[in-house]
């Protein structure tokens, strides 16, 4: 793998959806470079951990008996979302430490928070403390979401036949994958009507809905509390799927995170801006390999040459 200063890489922040921790653990255990990341990361992390009541992270994924994704999806709200920010930070970390600092990023939905720290926008500990936020903001956004193996256009259509008017298109992942968001009993009606034309789905174990437009009243609580948290100019540009554009120095961050509750995400749009910046290769930061799948799709389909993607936690002998 090119590790020369020409490699301009890239690098991709994943939502909430595609989080795995013992593709974490096994390889924060497998090599120093992550593992040293990891202990950094959570030292700044755990802090706020404990402020909200909740237990450190840090010392339990890096010990002899790590929890598993079971136990961080039972534990209080927060314990997760502070494991996937800290372990997305730490991915970048160890990816800078290895093949020097992106040119850009992309933020998916949750992976914003990450990818504007990643940038200096945010310190970690806001950036975590931002995490947690979140998580108490989704306990009050009841519903859930589902993955459908189709295209946006297909989804739409699955969703009028299923009369599922209160369900929405939140996610365009692809040309062949989309998240749809909406009420429990509207999506079973939609995996129903798609298992009825062959269409795969599969509901994210997610206990809440999201990028729906009735998340106003959580959206603005959402916003409220990210006001409160300080912000410096970005080391590199960072695009958001949700803004479909990269963010200027004006830009109200704290309205704009708060838009990830409310309004659609469209990754290949902002994918395809990257080609702007010439990247080599892109690296997904974080623990699985739904991002990078959906960009090398994107990618491939542009009429210039597609640079490599890399998800380094899915790719097992990833060289650090």
């Amino acid at each position: 793998m090119n590790t020369g200063p020409s490699v301009r890489p890239v690098h991709l922040f994943p939502g909430q959806g595609d989080f795995s921790v013992s593709a974490l653990v096994n390889a924060a255990r497998a090599g120093d470079e992550l593992r040293t990341a990891v202990r950094e990361v959570f030292e700044q992390v755990d802090p706020v951990a404990e402020e909200c009541g909740l237990p450190p992270l840090g010392p339990r994924l890096l010990g002899p008996e790590p929890p598993s994704g079971r136990d961080l999806a039972l534990a209080a709200p927060g314990v997760s979302q502070l494991a996937q920010f800290g372990a997305s930070v730490a991915v970048h970390r160890a990816l800078c430490r290895a093949y020097g600092e992106p040119v850009a990023a992309v933020g998916v939905s949750f992976g914003e928070i990450a990818a504007l720290t990643a940038a200096g926008v945010f310190s970690v500990g806001d950036g975590a403390r931002a995490a947690h936020d979140l998580a108490l903001v989704l306990t009050s956004c009841p519903g859930g979401l589902t993955v459908l193996a189709c295209s946006e256009r297909s989804a739409h259509v699955l969703l009028d036949r299923a009369g599922a008017g209160d369900t929405v298109v939140a996610v365009v992942n692809d040309e062949a994958s989309v998240v749809v968001s909406g009420p429990v009993a509207a999506l079973a009606r939609v995996e129903k009507a798609a298992a009825d034309r062959q269409v795969a789905a599969v509901r994210l174990r997610l206990p809440f809905s999201s990028h729906h437009p009735s998340l106003g009243a959580a959206a603005g609580s959402f916003t409220a509390a990210l006001r409160a948290y300080p912000r410096s100019e970005a080391r590199f540009p960072v695009h958001s799927a949700v803004a479909g554009r990269r963010y200027r120095p004006g830009d109200d961050l704290a309205a704009c995170l708060a838009d990830c509750l409310i309004r659609p995400a469209a990754v290949p749009a902002v994918l395809r801006q990257l080609s702007a910046y010439r990247p080599g290769v892109l690296y997904e930061a974080g623990t699985g390999g739904a991002l990078a799948s959906s960009a090398r799709k994107v990618l491939d389909a542009l009429p210039s040459p597609a640079p490599p993607v890399h998800a380094p936690l899915a790719e097992p002998g990833f060289p650090w």
